[in-house]
């Protein structure tokens, strides 16, 4: 199948592990479910890297969206540790969760959250007023390929489209972690390639560390490390000795 080239294609390969950005240690996460609890995770112990692209495999329920969630300061975990460049966000309180939020953290989900009655640019916008050291959105749109769609809504743009404006508007605050889960579940695979060799190249461009849920075990070619997990538990985690280019899977 033939796929249209976005960006010019980097040359992905292997790379000296970074600094470490994030140390988990027994991380458990327990919901109450009437009269019963529901064990989301399980003793997670996890080191993430600057600079790594990061895939999480598993079935629904495997706690891939509750381990994204405390990563990224949107979830607390019932029990264990989670540091952050040293710093304990284990039990930070909500002040300093919403700093590390807004200053560390992109977040990239399967549906896209733009708001319908604002353009590209000012969906954007939303996020560079509010951040320490940003692009500007002119800059993170030309990123995505979007310099001639700015001015469009939402509703005038493809699906793939509105998930780059979502990407720009991710990686405007230039953060130093990508959390996406499922960028690409609702798109179409020439669409969702496209969405993945943008953050491709994010990672790669920036040392951005990027962590991608993902039920397509395909994308796992595109990782330095793919961590598989199951009811709550890490169950393996495989290092790819070279990364492979999105457009050389075997879609």
């Amino acid at each position: 199948m033939a796929v249209p080239v976005l960006f010019n294609s980097p040359k992905v390969q292997g790379r000296p592990p970074g600094e470490v950005l994030f140390s988990a240690k027994g991380l458990t996460k327990v919901y109450a479910s009437g009269e019963s609890e529901v064990r989301a995770l399980n003793g997670v112990d996890l080191e993430l890297r600057a600079g790594e692209l990061i895939v999480l495999l598993g079935a629904s329920g495997s706690g891939k969206s509750t381990l994204l969630n405390i990563l990224g300061g949107l979830d607390v975990p019932t029990t264990g540790t989670l540091h952050y460049r040293g710093e304990d966000l284990t039990y930070a309180e909500e002040n300093a969760l919403t700093r590390f939020r807004r200053d560390a953290v992109g977040f990239i989900f399967q549906f896209y959250n733009l708001i319908p009655s604002l353009t590209a640019r000012e969906n954007v916008a939303l996020i560079t007023e509010i951040s320490r050291n940003p692009m500007t959105p002119e800059e993170a749109l030309r990123m995505m390929d979007l310099g001639e769609r700015m001015d469009n809504f939402p509703s005038q743009l493809s699906g793939g489209q509105q998930q780059r404006v979502a990407i720009a508007r991710a990686i405007a605050k230039r953060p130093e972690v990508l959390l996406c889960d499922e960028p690409t579940g609702a798109l179409d695979v020439k669409t969702g390639i496209t969405v993945l060799e943008a953050i491709q190249r994010v990672n790669l461009d920036f040392g951005t560390l990027a962590v991608l849920i993902t039920h397509n075990a395909i994308i796992a070619d595109m990782a330095d490390r793919v961590i598989h997990l199951s009811d709550g538990c890490i169950t393996d985690i495989q290092s790819n000795a070279q990364r492979r280019d999105v457009r050389t899977l075997a879609w």
